[in-house]
């Protein structure tokens, strides 16, 4: 047994985070400095996490090994395995040549890459969040933007923007139930506190994504699809998460705004002509093809959309046949100790292989479906299979890598560490209350996983100074969407997706780290209004 310390120099705070925070600076000088690949900055900042690990927090070296091989498991599977059968169903389309109908059926509605932005980045992309969540939206979205003639970078980078909104309520609800869970809190004033936080971002977010495209100039020829966009999205997600619980708030949402915008385009067309830098042009109009052709080219998604959805409300009897283990030279092997748990308490690490209730596994089923609806032949069907796994296996070691480092940081107290730096904020905590969410998931890559994380340390530090619990917990799942775009594990979901060159990678992390922060911001702002201008409208 190993209790952590988590003021290990001297019992100095300060000295200490900026110990713990030698691995993520590692990452920011080889991504944003130095722009080398994602697989090899989270390689390098693996590596100087487990040196931080075993020299500064003094943790185990069987206990250091056993944690890189929990995170990297859990990197591989599930999510891993479900941004590699997402990107293998995409293949499947193109190589039976059934996306060009797909990429045609859009067109018919619209030729504006902003409009094809909102519908399939931000509207189509909120559905598979909450159906499936774990990088699944980015996957499939990038992947479909990039066939529709968007320049990989641009179709990445404008995922991973308008995958913000639905995060915190993704894979029917996960994030905000883990909360409830980690903190006790009631999960219905949960998921009330993140709707109300989250639900005036989600008002601009549209607006935002456009603005990126093309700036106001851009924007203001599609205010009302805009205006249609943001709204729809943002009222069904608050009414949704205050008034039915988190489980079927992005699914609901994104219906809603989906509805409105076909309905919008039924009767109104942008005036101008839009062309966004370093993509294809988009055609002049469309080739028609026929309703039975639409419906068959559609079908893959129809029937993935289905089966997530089928998935996720049969989790539980899924879940049954789930191979379930203590993860060997981990589990219960730590202690953690206030102010983190109230008392002394061993570290769970039980690992899920979920071969049957992962998101992945019915998104594999999907693509055998898909190759049988297509017509495509046993043989055609394993060299699309051969090709998807060379074209992802360097991300394939990004999301492993970067697994690891969270899980490492997390069980040697490092994560802790930065914690509790925000929670010394005192008066300024309910803003970085947001912002140390945000950390989490750039660490982590998840929200459910930072919310995991840091969720009883919110409750602890609202306690400490007078705050809402529930809003500072609220607060860090919604800070925590915003940091979703700047993981790595997301970056090389993207960059799978889209085909995109290794050495591009450091670019798009840099094009997101500033749209990452200006949002976190907003969040923690909005929070900073609920605690100390109008309490009485949090939860």
């Amino acid at each position: 047994m190993w209790t952590q310390d988590y003021t290990p120099l001297g019992g100095s705070l300060a000295w200490s985070t900026l110990a713990a925070a030698l691995p993520i600076f590692v990452l920011l000088y080889l991504l944003g400095v130095r722009r080398r690949p994602a697989w090899q900055a989270a390689l390098s900042g693996t590596g100087t996490a487990a040196a931080a690990a075993v020299l500064i927090y003094r943790m185990p070296v069987g206990t250091m090994v056993s944690a890189v091989g929990y995170g990297g498991a859990f990197g591989l599977f599930p999510i891993g395995w479900i941004v590699f059968t997402a990107i293998l169903l995409y293949r499947l389309t193109v190589e039976t040549g059934k996306f060009e109908i797909i990429k045609d059926s859009i067109g018919s509605l619209t030729q504006d890459r902003r409009l094809q932005a909102l519908l399939i980045a931000f509207a189509f992309g909120a559905f598979i969040e909450g159906a499936a969540g774990f990088g699944t939206p980015v996957a499939v979205a990038a992947a479909m933007l990039t066939g529709l003639g968007f320049s990989p970078f641009y179709a990445a980078g404008i995922c991973l923007l308008a995958n913000t909104a639905p995060v915190a309520f993704g894979s029917i609800g996960t994030p905000v139930i883990t909360l409830a869970a980690v903190t006790g809190l009631p999960l219905e004033r949960l998921s009330a506190g993140v709707g109300r936080i989250c639900a005036p971002v989600s008002l601009f977010i549209p607006a935002y994504l456009i603005g990126v495209m093309g700036g106001w100039k851009a924007s203001r020829r599609v205010l009302p699809a805009i205006a249609v966009c943001g709204a729809s999205f943002a009222v069904t997600q608050l009414l949704v998460s205050n008034y039915l619980g988190p489980q079927l708030t992005d699914i609901l949402s994104s219906l809603a705004t989906m509805g409105s915008l076909v309905a919008l385009l039924a009767v109104w067309k942008p005036k101008d002509h839009f062309e966004l830098g370093g993509n294809a042009v988009a055609q002049a109009a469309s080739p028609r093809h026929a309703r039975s052709q639409v419906l068959h080219a559609w079908s893959p998604y129809i029937v993935l959309v289905v089966l997530v959805l089928l998935w996720g409300f049969y989790k539980g009897p899924l879940n049954q046949v789930s191979l379930v283990f203590p993860w060997p030279g981990l589990h219960e092997k730590v202690i953690q100790t206030a102010p983190v748990a109230a008392s002394p308490t061993p570290y769970r690490a039980i690992f899920r292989f979920e071969w049957l209730a992962a998101p992945g596994t019915a998104c594999l089923i999907a693509c055998f479906l898909t190759a049988a609806l297509l017509g495509m032949s046993p043989g055609a069907f394993l060299r699309v299979l051969a090709k998807t796994f060379r074209q992802m296996f360097l991300s394939l070691v990004t999301i492993a890598s970067v697994l690891a480092l969270a899980f490492l940081m997390n069980y040697s107290g490092a994560t802790a560490t930065l914690g509790l730096a925000f929670a010394a904020t005192g008066i300024l905590f309910p803003f970085f209350s947001a912002m140390l969410g945000w950390l989490g998931v750039f660490l982590t890559g998840s929200d459910t996983s930072a919310n995991a994380l840091f969720g009883n340390l919110q409750v602890v530090t609202a306690g400490r100074l007078g705050l809402s619990p529930v809003l500072m917990a609220a607060a860090n799942s919604s800070g925590g969407v915003m940091g979703k775009m700047i993981s790595l594990q997301s970056i090389a979901v993207a960059a799978a997706a889209t085909g995109m060159r290794a050495a591009e990678e450091g670019k798009l992390f840099r094009f997101t780290l500033r749209h990452s922060i200006v949002l976190a911001s907003a969040i923690g702002l909005v929070t900073v209004f609920y605690a100390y201008v109008m309490p009485q409208w949090a939860p």
